[in-house]
């Protein structure tokens, strides 16, 4: 009997007595060996990620039928008339234009993942969404300034959801939005699904504070602080709240749409251009 033929042979070639040729060792059986492709491509039982999904598949039209709670149709802010300025003065030839100036909303499909990421918001954070939009593929939560922070955590840290990357905060001026005349807008993404969301919320104008994230997502820092600078919004708990493109004793907040617009009259050839803000009423 030669050595590869004993029963406790080594050798590579050698088989045991329980394991044929097709048959794999404890733990063989989750590997992968082929490629992954999509999100719903995640390995079986076994080799599952602290983040792996759940099949969305199967609790789809519960979190519909919990998402849709906070749908609504589009949020009319104001109507406008003309182009670029009220009243007497517009000499554009746009003067009879009357838009309305609206939220859109087409309702949140019941395929991908937006009913199930807005179900699992609203379980982990009851009372949190104030609106969702869903409007040309993009996804937004209207989220309450005071649970602010806590939904932003949630947004990063639960497995269902993993937006670990907040890209940019941003801020918006609407005047005849009463009671909500200034928004952040925060845009994250999700490194571990491949999806993209946009958080906001609102402050009044006479009330200009919003919860700082930078506790959450610390590359937030000089977004807030340029929002600050440019809006007058201030974020309570960021740790340190100073104007990052105006000098510091700069009076007033440029983008804000009730900021002058400035300017220098321009003598030419014999006739004098007024400022902007002295031409004509811009909004």
């Amino acid at each position: 009997m030669t050595d590869a033929t004993r029963p406790d042979a080594k050798g590579p070639d050698a088989q045991g007595p329980d394991k044929g040729p097709d048959e794999k060792l404890p733990g063989e059986e989750k590997t992968v060996d082929s490629h992954v492709e999509g999100p719903d491509s995640a390995p079986g039982a076994g080799l599952e990620r602290e983040d792996a999904q759940s099949d969305e598949a199967e609790a789809l039209s519960e979190a519909v039928d919990q998402a849709i709670t906070h749908v609504s149709g589009p949020h009319t802010i104001e109507t406008r008339t003309g182009m670029w300025s009220d009243g007497s003065g517009d000499t554009s030839g746009y003067g009879r234009i009357v838009r309305v100036v609206e939220m859109p909303n087409q309702g949140l499909p019941t395929e991908g993942w937006y009913a199930g990421a807005t179900g699992r918001l609203a379980h982990l954070v009851p009372d949190a969404l104030v609106r969702v939009v869903f409007d040309r593929g993009e996804l937004t939560f209207f989220v309450a300034r005071e649970k602010l922070t806590e939904v932003m955590g949630q947004l990063r840290d639960d497995p269902q959801l993993r937006f670990e990357f907040c890209a940019s905060v941003s801020g918006v001026h609407y005047p005849s939005d009463a009671g909500a005349e200034l928004h952040v807008a925060y845009h994250l993404q999700s490194m571990t699904h491949n999806r993209r969301l946009r958080v906001e919320t609102t402050a009044p104008d006479d009330d200009p504070h919003v919860p700082s994230v930078v506790g959450i997502y610390p590359a937030a820092d000089w977004h807030e602080r340029e929002t600050y600078d440019m809006f007058g919004i201030v974020f309570d708990g960021h740790p340190h709240l100073t104007r990052i493109l105006m000098p510091d004793d700069w009076v007033g907040f440029p983008q804000r749409k009730d900021y002058p617009l400035g300017g220098i009259p321009v003598e030419y050839k014999g006739a004098t251009v007024p400022p902007p803000d002295q031409r004509r009423s811009y909004r």
